[in-house]
């Protein structure tokens, strides 16, 4: 979160597996499958997610929300992409973060654009330059998101 000027920020990170993830996404979104990440915005829950992931302004404690990853998802991508388990973690982190604040990949192609850019800036940033896989498009707290491109690609 340092590398996006949020370091005084909050986050909430649930590794699970596959059948509480589904159960999730049927939940929150209506769709009865399993995915890889869904993020759950807390700054959403005051109206909207931001449209302009800039206005996220740095403020101790403030909660960004939640971030929840399929770890038998995870593993199995991991394995397709032939990276380590660690990576497509840090992978699925970064892009469950930035629906948080406000990246939508789902809104547009150029939405959609920007925020894959970012997410492949963020994975330089923190060493992971050369993962692949990034274009999965995951996961927020009243509508989640999810990168489910195998069961539900949104």
């Amino acid at each position: 979160m340092r590398a996006v000027g949020l370091a005084d920020c909050e986050l909430s990170l649930t590794l699970t597996s596959d059948r509480v993830i589904r159960r999730l996404n049927r939940d929150f979104r209506g769709i009865d499958a399993a995915t890889d990440v869904l993020s759950f915005s807390q700054i959403e829950q005051a109206g909207a997610a931001p449209l302009d992931p800039r206005s996220v302004k740095n403020s101790p404690g403030l909660p960004v929300g939640d971030v929840v990853i399929s770890i038998d998802t995870a593993i199995r991508d991991a394995r397709e992409f032939r990276v380590s388990p660690a990576s497509r973690l840090r992978r699925l982190l970064i892009h469950g973060f930035l629906h948080l604040i406000g990246y939508d990949h789902e809104r547009s192609a150029s939405d959609a654009r920007r925020m894959f850019a970012r997410e492949r800036t963020l994975a330089v940033k923190i060493g992971e330059g050369g993962v692949v896989g990034s274009r999965r498009t995951p996961g927020d707290r009243r509508k989640p998101k999810t990168a489910g491109r195998r069961e539900s690609p949104r």
